[in-house]
């Protein structure tokens, strides 16, 4: 064998010439999981797909912490939701949607509770209807992102969205990830002042504290054993990381209030009976009635949900399908309607169990990047997912602060999508720049998204090319145009 280089960093073996066998080699026989989901034909193997899912997994296992926190609040009649329940739908959901991706889309993404959707339903839906109302919006909208998919629009959207935009919208996930675990593992603070800068480096502009060193070391960790090209960098990383969080919570003793949301330590009984009582608990249009929200109130909270689910995970599913190489030179993916499908359904899902609107989670990435490149990695998230429906105290054991170090790294890793933009033309610079900063400096992948359209757009029919973007850009301009004026023009309307 000889080791040839095969781009800058990077070498690849290959049989010289000398070496060629005289006869063909016995090909061993594929298995059933490596024909269904083609782990060979994507450069895989069972082994890293395994590592990959795992590693998805433990990135997002704070889900089902963070997601009942977010749906606790009350509805308009005073109800809270039982926590147990919580935990259980959103265990459900996660488990439903991510082992349909795997199996029917066959891709490396997984699915839970969209934090921007819960966060709408708690603090601008259920106050003003019931918990069974603001779970029926959550249906309706994701029928409509599957009506959007089954008519082949979405996927239109998506193709017909220009490769430089693509390319940024994979550099902007990537600087968003990596802000979510800055922010998460308190290395990043909001400015303690308001006339001051809008963020700090740690509380007070100081790096305090265990926990913000545990996700240091466990970050620079990762970082040697990647430079080292060591198989399965994130996860060795995250495991040794929940170790040494685990040593230093017993023997220091913090405080709970120390750590971000878990703490670190063995739960008293790891076996929780999941509880089904929100299950099918929903009121399909009573929002849109004078009992819920009204009509009009109901239409904007669905038609927001509908935007904001549909470029979110849009802007997911290429920035992550991108980095595991499944686009084509185009950015296209192959079998992308089956994906967008599920992803789509994930909210009725999600709202039938009572967990909210489920959706493609950036956090896919890190699986993607320790080496995973089939659904087979989703099939194993998921089913840790459906383990959790049984364990769910077990969901804690991995500190926001470690997770968050496999964040900034994956987030790292994005960057690459630079070198295929052209920064010195102009009319593609300024769009790929505002859809790169505007995701992680809004904290909103749609705003992102919709700077990017607008102004790729207004720039192609200022310079006299407006027939270039094609009717499809110009339509998304005029969608995204609206969805920045929903505010104003609520108010004009007296819309809650």
């Amino acid at each position: 064998m000889t080791r040839i280089p095969t781009e800058p960093g990077t070498t690849e073996d290959r049989p010289a010439e000398a070496d060629a066998p005289t006869s063909p080699p016995a090909t061993r026989p594929k298995s059933f999981l490596d024909t269904y989901f083609r782990i060979s034909a994507r450069g895989s193997s069972l082994g890293t797909e395994l590592r990959g899912g795992v590693t998805t997994f433990m990135a997002m296992a704070y889900i089902l912490l963070l997601n009942p926190i977010l749906l606790g609040g009350a509805d308009k009649n005073g109800v809270h939701l039982d926590h147990a329940q919580l935990t259980t739908a959103t265990a459900l959901a996660a488990a439903v949607t991510t082992i349909l991706m795997g199996v029917v889309g066959n891709v490396p993404l997984a699915l839970a509770a969209g934090l921007s959707v819960s966060g709408a339903l708690s603090t601008i839906v259920a106050p003003h209807t019931t918990w069974p109302q603001a779970f029926g919006l959550c249906v309706i909208y994701g029928l409509l992102i599957v009506l959007l998919v089954v008519s082949g629009l979405r996927e239109k959207i998506m193709n017909g969205i220009p490769l430089p935009i693509k390319h940024a919208i994979t550099i902007g996930i990537g600087l968003f990830v990596a802000l979510i675990g800055l922010v998460k593992s308190g290395f990043i603070h909001h400015g303690p002042d308001p006339f001051g800068p809008p963020v700090s480096l740690g509380p007070n502009s100081e790096l305090v504290g265990w926990p913000v060193l545990i996700f240091s070391v466990t970050l620079l960790a990762i970082f040697i054993l990647l430079a080292r090209n060591t198989r399965g960098a994130i996860l060795i990383g995250i495991a040794g990381g929940t170790v040494l969080a685990f040593i230093v919570n017993a023997t220091v003793h913090l405080p709970e209030h120390t750590w971000s949301s878990s703490v670190p330590q063995w739960p008293g009984s790891p076996v929780a009976a999941p509880d089904f009582g929100l299950f099918g608990d929903v009121d399909l249009f009573g929002a849109f009635t004078a009992k819920g929200m009204g009509a009009i109130s109901a239409s904007v909270a669905v038609f927001t949900l509908v935007l904001a689910g549909f470029f979110d995970a849009m802007a997911t599913i290429i920035g992550v399908g991108t980095e595991a190489g499944l686009a084509d030179k185009q950015g296209r993916m192959p079998g992308l309607s089956k994906a967008l499908f599920i992803d789509g359904a994930g909210g009725a899902i999600g709202g039938v169990a009572g967990g909210g609107g489920q959706t493609v989670f950036v956090e896919s990435a890190t699986g993607v990047g320790d080496g995973a490149r089939t659904g087979l990695a989703s099939l194993v998230t998921g089913g840790f997912f459906a383990l959790m429906l049984f364990f769910s105290p077990i969901a804690g054991i991995v500190p926001v602060e470690v997770a968050s170090a496999a964040l900034v790294v994956i987030g790292s890793m994005m960057m690459s999508q630079a070198r295929h933009i052209d920064w010195s033309d102009r009319e593609v610079a300024i769009p790929a720049f505002l859809t790169c900063v505007l995701m992680p400096f809004t904290y909103n992948i749609t705003a992102g998204v919709a700077a990017g359209v607008i102004s790729y757009v207004a720039i192609k029919a200022g310079t006299g090319k407006w027939r270039e973007p094609g009717p499809l850009m110009w339509v998304l301009t005029a969608v995204f145009l609206v969805y920045f004026a929903l505010s104003p023009v609520k108010d004009l309307l007296g819309v809650h």
